[in-house]
């Protein structure tokens, strides 16, 4: 299986191998349904939940216990129940709100999102008040998006099943047409039906899509100026290849028009991806420290990024974990300007580590800084620039002043 974990057979995951740091601000399951790019199925976005259930984001000290949930899991399955149920409810319990549970069919449809494909009809969805879920994203082109169903439409069943007041990851896997306990025996492959039941507003229908492969798309890019105007390059999340693929517009990018990085709306994903995203832009150099269990650790860039092409970069509220890392990284060694609204503040470290059923626990481990030693947890990062309104409009009008790379 491919991925930045490294793996033994018996499907097992080294503790600190390859450093996964999945500084997601998804939940692992709404990446295996494709949350890492323009549309995929069943995205459990916790972006907007945790906002809806916490209010405003503030510093986490609380940490699940590795120990107790592993004691928790060994428990529950020599007494014949759920490992990765009693392991989630200690998660629960210890009020960190990023750490999670997941079957080890979700984390293994995790691991092959970071390839880019996945089995679905092209949805994201989301918890919000009252148990209800709703539709937050459609990939473009998909069976959803056929279908004419729209962000925000209320997503009541799902083949008749109820969603409302169950567990996000329990719909994304009726969606994908995995077993409810996420195993990955009786997963639905491509052309098998799901009956959806929808509303929007006093409209309440019902519609039978068809599962199709489809493929994620982390990175947009466009000149919406013509040939030799700037070059926004929108990223979606960190998913495998995005770094090469910033690289790649760089490359193309006009040294007399600039490029303008738009992390706005995104919720994070693989550290080691954001960090060759800014390898792109920077000659080596630290991108930022982190601690992993009290032990100190940093990532550096590669050498050789273009240094000289305009850069700004737009950061929004939905701007998270894994962006705020590049943002903050940016802006820090003077590479960028950042326009926009203060981001999320969401700068925790999760490790995987596998329970005795074969389940997984993500766990916080620790915390990331900027390269000048700023804390994002909790606190953001914010732009040189504040921009609630026309953003994107000032962004333009900033990187039009900021010279020329040639």
């Amino acid at each position: 299986m491919s991925g930045p974990c490294s793996y033994d057979r018996p499907r097992r995951i080294r503790r600190g191998a390859a450093l996964t740091l999945f500084l997601a601000g998804v939940l692992a399951t709404g990446a295996a349904t494709g949350t890492w790019s323009d549309g995929a199925e069943g995205a459990a976005e916790r972006t907007a939940r945790d906002r809806t259930a916490f209010g405003a984001h503030t510093p986490e000290s609380a940490t699940a216990d590795r120990a107790a949930v592993e004691r928790a899991a060994s428990e529950a399955i020599a007494d014949g129940k759920s490992g990765s149920q009693a392991a989630a409810d200690v998660v629960s319990r210890s009020g960190d709100r990023w750490s999670t549970i997941y079957t080890p069919g979700e984390f293994e449809d995790f691991q092959e999102q970071l390839d880019g494909a996945y089995v679905g009809v092209g949805l994201w969805v989301r918890q919000v008040a009252g148990g209800r879920t709703e539709v937050s994203r459609v990939q473009p082109g998909g069976p959803a998006a056929r279908a004419g169903i729209a962000v925000g439409d209320r997503l009541r069943a799902v083949d008749g099943l109820t969603t409302r007041g169950r567990p996000v990851t329990e719909t994304v896997a009726r969606l994908r047409g995995d077993a409810p306990d996420g195993s990955r025996g009786r997963a639905a492959g491509a052309g098998t039906p799901v009956e959806l039941d929808l509303q929007r507003g006093a409209r309440h229908w019902t519609t039978t899509l068809h599962r199709t492969r489809l493929r994620t798309r982390n990175v947009v890019t466009d000149r919406p100026a013509g040939a030799h105007g700037p070059t926004r390059v929108k990223i979606a999340a960190f998913a495998k290849g995005t770094g090469d693929a910033v690289r790649r517009a760089v490359r193309r990018a006009s040294p007399h028009g600039g490029l303008l990085l738009d992390l706005r709306g995104n919720t994070g994903g693989l550290v080691t991806e954001a960090v060759a995203t800014a390898s792109a832009f920077l000659d080596g150099g630290l991108v930022t420290t982190y601690d992993v269990r009290g032990s100190q650790r940093a990532l550096y860039a590669e050498r050789g990024g273009n240094t000289r092409l305009p850069l700004v970069v737009l950061v929004d509220g939905g701007t998270m974990s894994a962006a705020e890392l590049l943002a903050g990284a940016l802006q820090d060694r003077g590479r960028a300007v950042v326009v926009g609204s203060s981001t999320f503040g969401k700068g925790s470290v999760q490790m995987p580590s596998e329970l005795p059923d074969g389940s997984v626990a993500e766990l916080t481990v620790g915390h990331y800084r900027t390269p000048s030693g700023r804390t994002v947890d909790g606190a953001g990062i914010t732009p040189d620039l504040v921009v609630e309104d026309h953003a994107e409009k000032r962004a333009r009008t900033v990187l039009s002043g900021l010279g020329t790379g040639a």
